[in-house]
């Protein structure tokens, strides 16, 4: 940038920094949010879901001396999740700590690299959660490509089989490129029951453009969502169907139109061995990312290598993302226009 005043002003007039940093890096993480903020804390060395997978068939009419079966009903398994760890690495050289640490230091420079490297982390999980957990060797949390999906691609949840087990499946629906209301009434239909019914709807931009177009003008309300756990940083909107809201999120996967019966999804969050809660005060403005505070984000303080004048630290993350029953969710896949 070509300077605008001469000496006059150089050797005279101090030089401002705002006392923030603006990020024009990282989008909206919506899935991610939500999830994170409902944690819960794991416990034990794996984590088991009971659950029910076939009924007992043994009831019948009778009359007199009839003979009852008495067979015993085994009908119950258990679904079974382990833990994933995710880090980034924090790393500040020595001599710019020196400078940084001086009394006209505008920020924090230790506490804006944990807050810049934790939302970047939180960026990549945003990510990994709407794929299948098998990345970097299927050491990635699972994701919404495991917990809904009908078999097709993920034949297992829990370590359970999905075609020994049907109830286990989602339901998947091709759409073969066409959104149309007709196929979400549908898929809303095959995953609802009596008051069991889907609490939100997570799409791209584009598919969330595409279902606003099939809408007539009045219904066409994009209502802000500004209150409970449904509140963002800085706010977002959200299209609905059926009274559910339809959410815009940029790593959602592409093409896809998802429905959630969130109660059937959890984060279970594990706190790292040693290490203390993420903490911070916040220096970053502009994006969404207020959730990497949440339960299982933990810092592991700094640490002076023995062979470099630096300070480096880990963020970890550590828990599981789950369904404890994924027949409740379902999607719309390939969706390419209207």
């Amino acid at each position: 940038m070509a300077e605008l005043y001469g000496q006059r002003i150089q050797t005279t007039v101090q030089t401002e920094y705002l006392p923030f940093v603006v990020d024009t890096v990282l989008n909206s993480n919506i899935l991610f949010q939500r999830v994170v903020r409902a944690g819960k804390e794991w416990n034990g060395r794996t984590l088991r879901v009971p659950v029910k997978i076939s009924k007992n068939n043994t009831g019948t009419s009778f009359r007199g001396f009839d003979t009852f079966s008495t067979a015993a009903t085994n009908n119950r398994q258990f679904m079974e999740f382990t833990p994933s760890f995710y880090q980034i690495t924090c790393a500040l050289p020595g001599d710019e700590l020196s400078v940084a640490d001086t009394e006209d230091k505008v920020l924090d420079l230790m506490k804006l690299t944990i807050q810049s490297d934790t939302e970047d982390m939180a960026d990549n999980l945003g990510t990994i959660w709407y794929a299948d957990g098998t990345g970097n060797g299927s050491k990635d949390p699972l994701g919404l490509a495991a917990l809904v999906d009908d078999g097709t691609n993920v034949s297992t949840i829990g370590g359970l089989s999905r075609s020994t087990y049907p109830t286990l499946a989602g339901v998947v629906t091709s759409s073969s490129g066409v959104l149309a209301l007709s196929k979400v009434d549908t898929l809303w239909i095959n995953v609802t029951s009596g008051n069991i019914r889907p609490t939100a709807i997570f799409t791209t931009q584009s598919v969330y453009n595409f279902y606003g177009q099939l809408l007539r003008p009045t219904e066409r309300k994009e209502i802000p969502i500004d209150g409970g756990e449904m509140k963002s940083g800085t706010g977002y909107t959200a299209l609905h169907y059926n009274g559910k809201p339809i959410l815009m999120d940029e790593k959602c996967t592409t093409g896809a139109f998802i429905m959630l019966n969130e109660p059937f999804l959890d984060w279970y969050a594990l706190p790292y061995y040693n290490a203390k809660p993420v903490a911070y005060k916040n220096q970053i403005e502009g994006n969404d990312y207020e959730a990497p505070l949440g339960l299982g984000f933990s810092w592991s303080d700094w640490i002076i290598p023995a062979n470099s004048a630096s300070v480096v630290g880990h963020i970890y993350v550590g828990g599981q993302f789950i369904t404890t029953n994924p027949k409740r969710h379902g999607k719309l896949t390939v969706i390419t226009g209207i």
